[in-house]
């Protein structure tokens, strides 16, 4: 059958090709040039453009009336004034796209070429920049006022009771978080993320966990570098020629000493000798004593610099061997191993960057949401979901936005809310759900619908797995799944969250907000 529709299609071109040879040879016959068109072709063309446009708009009428409406109802109050909007620019597009299409097709019919007249050329018309430039003008204004109008509803404060969900991203999932029964988000800082705390909320928990977990990779890291086999035989080679050239250069040394001790003995007679002089010029009787008391001090302090460098010497000749001893049994060692340069550099900028986000969580600093909640404690009653999150009906909700990776984009379809997370800028909307989820249901005849949050930007190869479904009930539903959901930190037997005090951090450990 693949095979038969080939040779249909190869048979078609080549029919084509040579009914196309056989108009190039009876335009040759008549004498005619290629380009030479009639008036009747023109004609002919004219009306297909009119034939054309007919068709073409009664297919786009019958496409909007078969599929009807773009989307589900609007499930949320400010999606009514969404629709609204959406519903007035398209029928701006509508308006514009009909009266320019239609304008185009009628001059393509009714001024075809003919030979007994000639087009004009308008280089310039005041009037029609006028037209073309203040209409637009206008209705771009009224479209971006009543936009802004929508806009400032939609990200307006929201009221005192609202309820806050924070919804976080990162790729390729959707988490949500409800703050506790203090009503406050713990604090949250992205150098506290570990494996188990996803969403880096601020407690002394989270701190010493995080702490914990580098201070493993910097050991580990460490331990790579200061075992590497090509610098520890290069370390051992320097020592070796150092411990050489201290015991050559000890013994040359002595022997200066000496010569050096003896030319000071000569000076020291000549000293005796211009004390002398002196004696008998000013006739003091306690040269002698004088001069032996000087070349004894001499002496002695010379005696004890002497032992005081050959004490050095020695303590760190016993350092340096002390060194080649540990190295010789690292090599020995199962850690040892062997890393290229760009490898080596690579473990030492990571072992920097490590130490500088040790030094960062160590500079975290606490601060009192009021008299009585700390921000380290304000995060320990947190309820965090994940697959799906729940809303009350009726009840306004201001969202939350925070990302982890990559700039992600909060898609709620059937709420008409949409909104951007962004790496360190926490971006947010609030509304108001207005139909259950199984309200809307009925209305669709759906017993499987759900709501759904998605990612409408295209943010890696598993983009697709940002789905989360949305549950709208009732409040009494809603506070009953709530108080299934478990806190983010608990004492073991109990439903009360455990209140650690964040003295117990180690006192240089403090905390920024990025929230």
């Amino acid at each position: 059958m693949k095979l038969l529709i080939l040779l249909v299609v190869v048979l078609g071109l080549v029919a084509a090709v040579q009914l196309s040879k056989v108009y190039q040879l009876s335009i040759a016959l008549r004498g005619k040039r290629e380009e030479d068109i009639s008036e009747a072709d023109n004609r002919l063309n004219g009306g297909a453009f009119l034939a054309f446009m007919v068709v073409f708009y009664a297919s786009f009428i019958y496409l909007l009336i078969y599929y009807g409406s773009y989307g589900t109802p609007p499930a949320s109050e400010h999606g009514l004034a969404v629709d609204q909007l959406m519903d007035f620019n398209m029928a701006i597009i509508f308006t514009v796209f009909f009266i320019v299409n239609t304008l185009l097709f009628w001059f393509a019919a009714k001024y075809y070429y003919r030979s007994d007249r000639k087009a004009r050329f308008y280089a310039h018309d005041n009037r029609l920049e006028l037209v073309w430039t203040v209409i637009p003008s206008i209705v771009l204004a009224v479209i971006i006022a009543f936009g802004l109008r929508t806009w400032n509803e939609m990200t307006g404060d929201a009221a005192d009771d609202a309820l806050r969900v924070e919804l976080y991203s990162k790729q390729f999932d959707w988490t949500a978080r409800y703050p506790g029964n203090d009503g406050e988000f713990g604090m949250a800082n992205y150098n506290l993320i570990t494996p188990m705390n996803a969403l880096g909320i601020v407690t002394v928990d989270g701190i010493t966990e995080a702490l914990d977990e580098i201070e493993e990779k910097i050991a580990k890291v460490e331990s790579e570098i200061s075992f590497e086999k090509g610098h520890l035989l290069a370390e051992r080679e320097a020592l070796i020629a150092q411990l050489i050239g201290d015991d050559h250069g000890h013994g040359h040394g002595n022997h200066g000493g000496q010569d050096s001790h003896g030319h000071n003995d000569h000076d020291h007679s000549d000293h005796g000798h211009d004390d002398h002089s002196a004696h008998d010029d000013h006739g003091h009787d306690d040269h002698s004593a004088h001069d032996d008391h000087d070349h004894s001090d001499h002496g002695h302090d010379d005696h004890g610099a002497h032992e005081d460098h050959e004490h050095d010497d020695g303590v760190l000749k016993a350092v340096i061997e002390a060194r080649i001893h540990e190295i010789d049994e690292m090599l020995a060692s199962e850690k040892v191993n062997i890393l290229t340069d760009a490898a080596y550099e690579a473990k030492e900028d990571k072992l920097y960057r490590l130490q500088r986000h040790r030094q960062r969580i160590r500079e975290i600093r606490e601060f009192d949401f009021d008299e009585n909640l700390s921000a380290w404690e304000a995060g320990m009653d947190d309820r965090i979901v994940k697959g799906e999150f729940h809303l009350p009906v009726g009840k306004e909700v201001e969202f939350v936005f925070r990302s982890r990776d990559v700039i992600h984009s909060a898609y709620m379809p059937q709420f008409r809310a949409q909104m951007n997370t962004v790496p360190g800028v926490p971006t947010r909307f609030k509304m108001t759900p207005t139909i259950t989820t199984d309200s809307m249901r009925t209305v669709l005849n759906d017993s499987e619908f759900d709501y759904v949050l998605l990612c409408n930007k295209v943010c890696g190869a598993a983009h697709f797995n940002m789905q989360m479904k949305v549950v709208v009930e009732t409040e009494e539903q809603y506070a009953a799944w709530l108080a299934e959901q478990d806190e983010f930190l608990v004492k073991e037997g109990s439903d009360e969250p455990e209140m650690e005090q964040a003295g117990a951090a180690d006192e240089s450990t403090n905390v920024t907000a990025s929230l």
